[in-house]
């Protein structure tokens, strides 16, 4: 409940917040655009929503298994859809309504054939050393190639990549935190290594990603970030914090749910509506979309 509330929170966050930046007039400097922002009540509601997800992200990996949780927060791509064809007022096409529902199914039925369970609620101190190498390092060099790359798909894929690693890698380090405030309470919470941590790390995922919107299309980052947040975390849940998923016959419903939501993800990146809710105003070439008719132009952004 928490996972899905904080995909909900950081949707309409993320609309909100680039509604106040279109509703803005032009300014000659940055600072000048940061000062209006600042006096946006549409922005700041945006910066509400943003927190009140990280709050709830948190009280969800406190809950339950981080292979569980992470990969529900794939809803936020629909999700930031249906908050921005309503805020944007953007006619969503049948085929991005298609996707959105092979999301939701493919979503549903891999979480339930692989159900992770169990595990532990610290990670032992020395399993972060070669943790954080690998996931650092991994991290590192998509950012290096992502740089050398001119843009285009290689360079916004690598990047967003690289984002999500960092995404995954927070959301390790906060269901630590957060298992140490338990027992520890909000001095122990302050005087973790995990909690400034995260911090670092999801500061770095938030820049990561900037670059990436700005480097390629979305077709490239949105899977790369939203899958490899996903794929990542359900693998540190599994080797870090020893979460069960289940084996056997089930593997076969999980790997059908995981090539539904691949494909809703993939093809929902494509569509012209996502876009404009997502990016409004943006100068990046349209995707291609199947003809259009008049269902799916009746409405266009302000």
């Amino acid at each position: 409940m928490f996972a899905v509330l904080a995909a909900c929170s950081n949707a309409v966050g993320t609309v909100l917040q680039r509604r106040a930046a279109v509703q803005m007039p032009d300014s000659p400097n940055r600072f000048g655009l940061v000062g209006q922002l600042l006096r946006s009540p549409v922005w700041f509601a945006g910066i509400l929503g943003v927190v009140f997800a990280a709050l709830f992200q948190a009280l969800a990996l406190n809950a339950g298994t981080l292979a569980a949780v992470q990969p529900l927060f794939i809803l936020e791509l629909p999700l930031a859809l249906l908050v921005g064809s309503v805020v944007f007022r953007v006619g969503v096409s049948r085929k991005a309504w298609f996707c959105v529902g092979c999301i939701f199914v493919g979503l549903a039925v891999s979480l339930f054939s692989t159900a992770p369970s169990g595990g532990r609620s610290q990670v032992p101190g020395l399993w972060w050393v070669p943790a954080l190498a690998v996931v650092g390092g991994a991290g590192a060099l998509l950012v290096l190639a992502g740089l050398h790359r001119p843009h285009g798909l290689a360079r916004a894929a690598c990047l967003a990549a690289a984002a999500a690693i960092g995404n995954a890698l927070t959301a390790a380090l906060v269901k630590s935190a957060m298992s140490i405030m338990s027992e520890k309470g909000a001095a122990g919470f302050f005087l973790a290594w995990q909690t400034y941590g995260f911090a670092v790390a999801g500061s770095l995922s938030i820049v990561l990603l900037g670059y990436a919107m700005q480097g390629g299309p979305l077709i490239a980052s949105q899977p790369a970030l939203t899958l490899g947040d996903a794929a990542l975390s359900f693998c540190l849940g599994v080797v870090l914090y020893a979460e069960s998923p289940r084996h056997g016959l089930w593997l076969l419903p999980a790997l059908l749910g995981v090539a539904l939501l691949c494909y809703g993800v993939f093809a929902l990146s494509r569509t012209r509506c996502l876009m404009e809710c997502v990016n409004p105003g943006g100068d990046e070439a349209r995707p291609e979309e199947e003809p259009a008719s008049a269902a799916h132009h009746h409405a266009r952004a302000d």
